[in-house]
């Protein structure tokens, strides 16, 4: 095999390499059915027990909260954007959002749409470089729910506690640091998060909720997209992402090998510190976008002095291996997305390109 790239996407993303070859061992017959798991019927037994078997894990990961089920569903967190003003918000309530840059912006952006969009609070005025000081958080009186984007891919900032919302359920969107660390479920209504950068390839959906709020949907959505569909069906009512579905609970039996969310946890906290470090200790030839309290372990953005010697590191970078480090087209700059199958390895191998490229044009 060629070697393999420095894959620093910002998703889809890295996925361990032993899943990659666990799957590729698998790919053309499962279980000695003959078949390609792509191949089965989702209604077949092989299928369903894999399915059955990702969720059980999830949750097992996640400490097996009480009364909360797992679904996997189509379209991404945009269509959850929708999905979840339509099914959770009734007749004189809005969805309060807190403000944290273009993710948060896009999921207030279908609430309005709904009719109901309220903002909590918001770091505009900090150009969305860290996330609001949780005591600032004011949901509506009238909300049915405060939603928050765990962790912003584009700016790189991260919640570092999430706030305490009694009894309204606090909603997150987790799409790019879903199982980076270990955190309590029970704080929150629904968790959602896209596949494709910290549980397997896109395709699927994972969706963590309490029974309660999913068991009955608002009888005048369209059925494909209220939560009571996917939670009586088990996630089977339509032809489900089998393949997607498949990798998840690979990736999830990884994580299990990597010591769970602490052992997770522990590995992604030293990778970003050897980035953040690096960047701190460059004399301002680097310097890190999200103020310090807000940094992302997922997302490290970064600029340099100018956007000509930006455009320089990036065409050196990308001859020596390096993949994915341009930022954002919507904020430019840098970024290093070091999702959780990012081996150390090649973090460190970017933290000594970084310092060599310093040293030639510093």
């Amino acid at each position: 095999m060629s070697k393999r790239a420095y894959n620093f996407n910002a998703g889809p993303a890295a996925l361990p390499l032993e899943v990659l070859e666990r799957a590729q061992t698998e790919f053309v017959e499962f279980r000695e059915s003959g078949m390609s798991i792509m191949e089965m019927s989702h209604r077949g037994a092989i299928y369903e027990s894999v399915h059955n078997e990702a969720q059980e894990r999830l949750l097992s990961l996640l400490g097996n909260p009480e009364g909360y089920k797992v679904l996997f569903v189509q379209g991404g967190a945009s269509t959850q954007f929708a999905m979840i003003p339509m099914n959770l918000i009734s007749s004189g309530q809005v969805g309060s959002y807190v403000m944290t840059g273009s993710w948060a912006d896009k999921a207030l952006k279908e609430a309005k749409l709904l009719g109901g969009g309220h903002v909590a609070a918001s770091s505009e005025d900090k150009k969305f470089l860290a996330i609001p000081e949780l005591s600032s958080i004011k949901p509506a009186d009238n909300a049915a729910y405060l939603h928050i984007t765990s962790n912003e891919t584009i700016e790189g900032t991260q919640y570092a506690e999430y706030p305490d919302t009694g009894s309204i359920p606090l909603i997150a969107d987790m799409s790019s640091d879903i199982l980076s660390r270990s955190f309590d479920v029970s704080k929150f209504g629904l968790i959602y998060a896209g596949a494709q950068k910290n549980l397997g390839p896109s395709g699927v959906t994972v969706v963590i909720a309490k029974e309660e709020l999913i068991a009955n949907s608002p009888s005048n959505i369209p059925t494909i997209l209220r939560y009571d569909t996917h939670y009586k069906n088990n996630s089977l009512y339509n032809t489900p992402p089998s393949f997607s579905v498949y990798m998840v609970n690979e990736v999830l039996k990884w994580i299990e090998e990597q010591g769970g969310l602490a052992g997770i946890e522990s590995k992604n906290r030293d990778k970003a510190g050897l980035l953040y470090d690096h960047i701190d200790g460059s004399d301002g030839f680097y310097r890190g976008v999200a103020e310090a309290g807000s940094r992302s372990i997922m997302n490290v953005t970064f600029r340099m002095q100018s956007e000509e010697l930006e455009k320089q590191f990036v065409k050196a970078a990308e001859q020596e291996g390096f993949v994915g480090l341009k930022g954002h087209r919507s904020v430019g700059g840098l970024r290093a997305s070091i999702y959780n199958a990012v081996p150390y390895e090649s973090v460190k191998a970017l933290a000594d390109f970084m310092n060599h490229f310093r040293q030639t044009q510093g």
